[in-house]
């Protein structure tokens, strides 16, 4: 009998959770998104060495994994609320110390503790926003924000000092504290939980219960975690890299400016094609696809091939996000495994910078570091496979699911 996942309205639908969730998101995600211009920001402005930048990215985005973790093993008995402000304060603080300290042994430590506050909030968001009926339109909702967010920062962060930086977060995540009470509290869904809308041959319909295995969420966060790794070395890098291969400055900010301004079109296109398509199929594509925007730079950097890659990358990242995200919603959509997807994506973005990192030290260049970026998405891409054959044999509705 045709088989399809159900879906049915929760309170995580109401639009305040949705706009509460989203904001938060931004604020969030927002150190991760501007990497490349804060780590200009410290070598031009703290001195920062090119090995000391990618050791404060990677301690800036696991703290963001530590704290989603942290956010995950809570999230079935605390209130959703008090996790966002103990977050709120976590990165207030910690900020308010790097104007203070800002040589590298303390800010390599402090940017830590930010990325932990940063994940507790980060992880209540996306999990919220994975609670609602349609996993992929909240996060194509949210990516569509980001969008703007993210051009709005590239435009903005290279005109401030080190400390209007650290300000601008600080008060993010103020206001973004003053709004939890539009979050519900308590999950309303059972962890791993899988309902279908069975169709009968008389044209009636019934729901089923279907137990999703633990290690199906688990694989989908583990492909998170390699595509990150790509990201979070190639964000951080891409900048310094094309600088370094003489691509004028001024292009370069154009790109992540306009780069930024691309993923609308993700946005505008990834509802669509999952609708008609699902989520696995598409989502395979996108990472072969991305593997080869990042692998492009391994032979060598020059002005047209940072266009493209660029403009390539920021295009796929959206359809990665918005598809991998929902994989794992759909999977579990009780939040809890949603909430382990800003540590994943932290993870991935503490061992990506610190890889490229190692790999610059041993003075091996930036081809080294984008070829490392390509397999790393290759491996992810391995990871998802596995994973959407594991569940065509298990559940099919859930496997082909949009």
């Amino acid at each position: 009998m045709p088989t399809t996942l159900h879906h049915h309205r929760t309170p995580f639908d109401d639009w305040r959770s949705i706009l509460i969730s989203v904001y938060l998101t931004l604020i969030g995600y927002g150190v991760q998104v501007a990497m490349p211009v804060i780590s200009a920001a410290r070598m031009e402005l703290l001195g920062f060495s090119k090995v000391e930048v990618g050791r404060v990215a990677g301690a800036d985005l696991g703290g963001l994994a530590l704290g989603a973790l942290l956010a995950a093993l809570l999230l079935g008995r605390a209130d959703r609320r008090v996790l966002v402000i103990v977050g709120a304060a976590l990165v207030v603080v910690a900020n308010g110390l790097c104007m203070t300290y800002p040589q590298y042994e303390p800010t390599l430590w402090l940017r830590g503790v930010a990325g932990i506050g940063g994940g507790l909030c980060t992880a209540v968001a996306v999990s919220s926003l994975g609670a609602s009926s349609r996993p992929a339109r909240a996060y194509n909702i949210m990516l569509f924000a980001f969008a703007f967010f993210q051009a709005l920062e590239m435009r903005v962060l290279p005109t401030l000092s080190m400390n209007g930086i650290y300000w601008l977060f600080i008060w993010g995540f103020v206001a973004g504290a003053a709004g939890v009470r539009w979050l519900p509290a308590r999950p309303h869904e059972s962890i791993l939980d899988a309902e279908l809308d069975v169709a009968e041959p008389s044209g009636g319909h019934h729901l089923e219960h279907r137990r999703v295995p633990a290690y199906i969420p688990w694989l989908g966060l583990a492909a998170i975690f390699f595509t990150y790794v790509n990201i979070g070395g190639y964000w951080t890098y891409i900048e310094l890299a094309a600088d370094d291969a003489g691509v004028a400055e001024g292009l370069m900010r154009g790109l992540l400016e306009w780069g930024s301004l691309a993923s609308i079109t993700g946005c505008l296109l990834a509802t669509r094609i999952s609708d008609r398509f699902g989520l696995a199929r598409p989502l395979m594509m996108t990472l072969a696809s991305m593997a080869l925007a990042v692998g492009l730079l391994h032979s060598g950097i020059d002005a047209g091939k940072v266009v493209v890659s660029i403009l390539s990358f920021n295009l796929l990242w959206t359809f990665v996000d918005i598809f991998q995200m929902s994989s794992v919603a759909n999977a579990d959509h009780s939040g809890v495994f949603a909430a382990l997807m800003p540590g994943a994506q932290g993870l991935g973005q503490i061992v990506g910078p610190n890889l490229a990192a190692s790999l610059l030290d041993a003075s091996l260049g930036y081809d080294a570091v984008f070829l490392l970026c390509a397999l790393s998405t290759l491996i992810g891409l391995a990871v998802y496979a596995a994973m959407y054959w594991r569940l065509r044999r298990l559940i099919p509705a859930l496997a082909d699911a949009s």
